[in-house]
């Protein structure tokens, strides 16, 4: 069952679906569980933030819970990052024996370039790191079995792929400047790794650990935008240091690594840099 059966739940779910496995799927409107139902996905119209409309969940083997803010929800991020999760756990225990829990690397607050692992302090300086760090708490106090359930954090770096950078590549292709500095580091992870990261969890994720999926090479931003605007034929990016970016810090940003997902579960990413990645993203983005 997947709660957040958006742009990752639903490449998880169709690999589980071709894997021969029943899906089910949590949504909040009935236009999503009819898109769930034509992809061979069972849905379950429920509100995480809505505690007795998830009075009938279903036994399962595997939760994957992998809810991102929804701007739409008319909640604020706290209560839907929080307060939902708190409500699913109350009404799922009995109801599962494995539960992954897709965090963020933003949990890191790191800033001066340095190198961050699973073993690294957490000192989130924004609001959706914070949020992400106190559901990893959540999680750990609602299941202190080690053995029963089978509780795993896998913290995701920033994830692209096929239609996500459609609005970078046509603000770059304009020309337009870049808010924020070049040369602070970005960590990223192609949307099919993210799937497979999740499905190592699945697989051979020991219970109660955390685990980081990034691919292979932190990337300073002006590597990242000078090659998607020499993808795209978009002119040299200028980036403006003066006006905020709406993600991560602006400064000299952590670089994680994937050591440990790598030799724990055998993980390897398929798209290991975005010399690889982001090419096949563009050309899936733009094929007819």
């Amino acid at each position: 069952m997947i709660f957040g059966c958006g742009y990752l739940g639903r490449r998880v779910a169709k690999a589980w679906i071709e894997t021969g496995y029943e899906v089910l799927a949590v949504t909040r409107t009935q236009k999503n569980a009819e898109s769930f139902r034509e992809s061979g996905i069972q849905p379950i119209v429920a509100d995480i933030c809505n505690f007795d409309s998830l009075a009938t969940l279903p036994t399962v083997d595997l939760v994957l819970y992998a809810v991102g803010f929804d701007r739409n929800s008319g909640q604020s991020h706290e209560e839907v990052m929080c307060g939902g999760l708190k409500n699913v756990l109350s009404k799922i225990n009995g109801r599962t024996s494995r539960f992954i829990y897709v965090s963020s690397t933003s949990v890191f607050g790191q800033s001066e370039g340095e190198w961050v692992d699973e073993s690294s302090a957490c000192h989130p300086t924004q609001p959706g790191g914070r949020d992400c760090l106190e559901a990893e708490r959540l999680i750990w106090e609602y299941f202190p079995n080690r053995d029963k359930p089978n509780a795993i954090v896998l913290r995701l770096a920033g994830i692209y792929g096929p239609e996500r950078i459609l609005s970078r590549m046509e603000s770059i292709k304009a020309g337009l400047s870049v808010a924020g500095r070049g040369d602070s580091w970005l960590n990223l992870i192609h949307v099919d790794d993210a799937v497979s990261a999740v499905r190592a969890c699945e697989k051979k994720g020991t219970s109660f650990e955390t685990y980081v999926a990034v691919d292979d090479r932190p990337i300073l931003r002006s590597e990242y935008y000078g090659l998607l605007a020499e993808l795209v034929g978009g002119p040299t990016p200028v980036f403006k240091p003066e006006e905020a970016t709406t993600r991560g810090s602006g400064g000299l940003n952590k670089r994680c690594s994937n050591k440990k997902l790598r030799e724990h579960l055998n993980w390897a990413p398929r798209f290991p840099t975005i010399e690889t990645g982001l090419p096949a993203s563009i050309n899936s983005t733009t094929s007819p």
